[in-house]
């Protein structure tokens, strides 16, 4: 089914986009160039989730929710669906307590409430980081949990080119930082057995290169 989670030979998982007659295109999640024609990709009959939980907490974590923090495993038997409807409005709390990102400016100038949206808008350094930073560095001792996510891009030959991804905490504060993985691939494969439903089909890549 489109958006089911696959398995590559080597552990490398995608997940199955363009379900053609003869084919099936599937977006790599990991490290493409340890994927070679005529390996054998396996359906996983579920969709894409990660683990959430008070375990996940303070780790640092990929887009899949595997730890790359070297704190070992996330043990927690509680996972949640990537693409998930948000709860609708009625459906959340009110917003009716202020949060304080530290600098002064801001909070004497702009009413900023716990569980509402900001939007940090700015060209390119000019200090939006900083101030998302700064912000969660104050709430420590408040019951905060903040989670901040690094976006990658394509590695290129700068230092800039690795990306951080870290989930924090008020009482402790953990970063990493990984170079980031060069745009993901898609691989086309065709079905072992055409005739059988594809769930339960294993499938054999045909090709495996960049956009």
């Amino acid at each position: 089914m489109s958006g089911e989670m696959v398995t590559f030979k080597n552990g490398v998982k995608g997940i199955a986009l363009n379900l053609e007659e003869s084919s099936v295109g599937v977006m790599v999640l990991g490290d493409y160039t340890r994927i070679e024609e005529g390996d054998t990709v396996t359906a996983t009959g579920s969709l894409l989730r990660v683990p959430v939980g008070e375990a996940i907490i303070g780790r640092v974590v990929n887009p899949l929710g595997e730890p790359i923090d070297d704190q070992g495993p996330i043990l927690t038997n509680k996972t949640r669906a990537l693409e998930s409807i948000a709860p609708g409005i009625a459906g959340r709390q009110p917003v009716d307590e202020p949060l304080q990102t530290g600098i002064k400016s801001i909070d004497a100038m702009i009413p900023i409430g716990r569980g509402q949206r900001e939007l940090i808008i700015g060209d390119r350094k000019t200090g939006k980081t900083a101030i998302a930073i700064d912000t969660i560095l104050n709430q420590k001792g408040t019951g905060v949990i903040c989670v901040y996510v690094g976006l990658p891009r394509k590695n290129r030959p700068r230092p800039r080119s690795s990306t951080s991804c870290a989930v924090m905490v008020p009482s402790t504060t953990r970063s990493s930082s990984r170079p980031a993985p060069a745009t993901p691939p898609l691989c086309s494969m065709s079905p072992l057995t055409p005739a059988a439903p594809w769930p339960n089909t294993s499938c054999t890549s045909r090709a495996s290169r960049p956009w």
